[in-house]
């Protein structure tokens, strides 16, 4: 008995000293395992933020040919149509020339009648010229398309709009580009998305100044550059809005995607206005009722906020923040199959929920026109991406 004890007993220290290496080796394994998903995580946002060199070709040729082109050739066709209001009217903000004329291509192959619909194309003047020049040589059917930089409206400035003048303030670039956080992977991937480049662009807030930006339109029709269109819009015009200022598709499930998920409810100023459990909703394809919009003051309303959040205190990053405090119950939920979200992000989408959307959403770091798109998705954004076109083909995207 004695012999058979201290025999159990080796055995018993053997197995002890087994799982203390097994142990040992799994955390090694974890450690390994987020250094790992850091290291890709940078990655990713890097590459995300870099513009593919097929696209910058793209638009160096098109700004190239703009320059050379004479000025009584650089009219667009219909501006008659610009301010009709018994048309479809389409804002666009966008610095991607590729992307944008996949929106407008999309948007017109699908529409009854191409005629009735009007595209407000609004770039900065690094891309004024390609985006010009690719909808002169390409015009949508019988569609109208207007294309104007930011830069020339005179009303735009950091003395009218609070976001302008923190985005031209020391403490913002200190914030975004100095500091401690470095380009690195060990700096995080929460430090690498405040270097996010749309967070400091112009036109990823310019959708808070639509009215001001067309004062003679009443209803507008907003779509972010990283959608398709899939089926005729045009309904969208006859929704009816019951009084309020934007109608867009609710992105809320059991407890995500709600206020408390975007807004510091710590702090009073959101904590005595605001729902926690209220419910969010989606950029990207909005109905603006621009007649409402003005009654309710909506653009002095994101000024309030944008003034208030100066030092980050309210929210951290982006445009839907602030956009979920401004249009806080001026807000009408649209039916989902107006629009699907999470094809930038998403793999597990279902085949047959994305055939069925009449907008289709890349938001998220993996857009199709770059290498870290989700194949599964990308063809139904090549469909509309005129890849045969020369300059295109020439510049060699996707492959």
């Amino acid at each position: 008995m004695g012999q058979l004890l201290s025999r159990a007993k080796e055995k018993l220290y053997d197995c002890n000293l087994v799982t203390n290496k097994l142990r040992a080796m799994l955390q090694t394994a974890e450690e390994e395992l987020v250094s790992t998903q850091t290291h890709t995580t940078f990655l990713n946002q890097l590459a995300s933020k870099s513009i593919p060199h097929a696209i910058h070709c793209l638009t160096m040729t098109l700004n190239l040919e703009y320059s050379l082109l004479p000025a009584p050739m650089r009219h667009f066709p219909r501006m008659e149509n610009l301010e009709n209001p018994d048309l479809y009217h389409y804002a666009l903000f966008s610095d991607n020339v590729l992307a944008a004329s996949v929106v407008v291509n999309s948007t017109v192959t699908n529409a009854d009648d191409p005629s009735l619909h009007v595209f407000h194309l609004v770039t900065d003047k690094l891309n004024f010229g390609a985006m010009s020049m690719w909808f002169l040589l390409n015009p949508p059917k019988e569609a109208t398309v207007q294309v104007q930089r930011f830069e020339d409206f005179s009303w735009l400035n950091s003395s009218y709009s609070p976001v302008l003048k923190q985005l031209e303030s020391e403490a913002m670039k200190e914030f975004y580009f100095k500091t401690e956080r470095s380009e690195s992977a060990e700096s995080g991937a929460e430090s690498l998305k405040y270097r996010y480049p749309k967070y400091l662009s112009m036109l990823n807030h310019l959708r808070f100044y639509i009215p001001k930006i067309f004062p003679k339109l009443e209803k507008v029709l907003f779509l972010d550059d990283d959608v398709v269109v899939q089926k005729d819009l045009t309904p969208l015009w006859s929704v009816n809005l019951k009084g309020k200022v934007n109608g867009a598709v609710e992105t809320c499930g059991a407890s995500f995607h709600r206020l408390k998920s975007y807004l510091n409810f710590s702090d009073r100023h959101v904590s005595e206005r605001f729902d926690p459990e209220y419910c969010g909703w989606a950029y990207g394809m909005n109905v603006f009722d621009l007649r409402e919009w003005r009654k309710h003051n909506i653009t002095e309303t994101y000024h309030f906020w944008q003034n208030l959040n100066e030092n980050r205190t309210l929210w951290k990053l982006g445009t839907l923040p602030p956009g979920l405090m401004t249009f806080y119950n001026l807000t009408v939920p649209l039916q989902k199959k107006w629009h699907l979200l999470g094809l930038g992000y998403n793999r597990e989408i279902d085949v047959k929920k994305i055939e069925r959307s009449a907008v289709i959403h890349f938001n998220g770091h993996s857009k199709p026109w770059t290498e870290l798109g989700i194949s599964k998705y990308q063809a139904y954004w090549t469909k509309y991406a005129s890849l045969e076109h020369p300059y295109i083909s020439s510049c060699k995207l996707l492959e």
